[in-house]
């Protein structure tokens, strides 16, 4: 799994490159969070995982370096970081994917970005940092337990080949306003849902 992670976050870095990279030791253990993706979407109704990394460590059974702990989430170091200070976010309840994390939840993790980011910053003596997420597979997840990497970053770091990419031009023709379109219509769709959701409840 660890060599499945390095290898994607390789590609994101230099993505003209072929191959894989080998595989480095880790102190964290391998997440069962990774394994079974329909374990994984059921377990959204656990509030920790016995086979999870993250909630092993939020129960103190895995070593990690802490950086902030709230009620609601912790901060801790990342064990295999981009760049020095590389940290995580991650809820102290167990959910799969950001998607399906309370939104509650992820206000409550993304209010401490500003706060844990200028720290780490400051100690690492960068001038910047990214904000990530890589929710599913496809994109890049490979412990299936909702996190928001902090990336610190400085001048000419040259962390992603794609920042020198030319990026074209957004074009305004048929087809992207029928996907303007069609994300409004599932959004208005879901924005209904949940309001039937809620009056249910009621």
């Amino acid at each position: 799994m660890e060599a499945r992670r390095l290898a994607i976050l390789f590609s994101h870095i230099c993505p003209s490159r072929s191959g894989s990279v080998p595989a480095r030791s880790s102190n964290v253990s391998v997440s069962g969070c990774s394994s079974d993706r329909q374990s994984v979407l059921d377990s959204n109704k656990e509030t920790f995982r016995n086979d999870c990394v993250f909630c092993q460590i939020i129960r103190g059974e895995s070593p990690a370096l802490k950086l902030y702990e709230d009620d609601i989430c912790l901060c801790i170091l990342d064990t295999s970081p981009l760049s020095r200070g590389h940290s995580l976010i991650i809820p102290k309840s167990h959910f799969s994917s950001l998607d399906t994390t309370p939104p509650s939840v992820v206000a409550a993790m993304c209010s401490k970005v500003p706060f844990i980011g200028n720290a780490i910053m400051k100690a690492t003596g960068s001038d910047s940092f990214n904000l990530l997420v890589n929710n599913g597979a496809a994109a890049g997840q490979v412990i299936f337990h909702t996190h928001i990497h902090i990336i610190p970053r400085k001048v000419r770091d040259c962390l992603w080949t794609s920042e020198s990419l030319h990026r074209c031009p957004l074009q305004l023709d048929q087809e992207t306003s029928g996907l303007a379109n069609h994300v409004r219509e599932l959004l208005l769709n879901i924005s209904e849902e949940s309001k039937d959701q809620v009056s249910s409840l009621s």
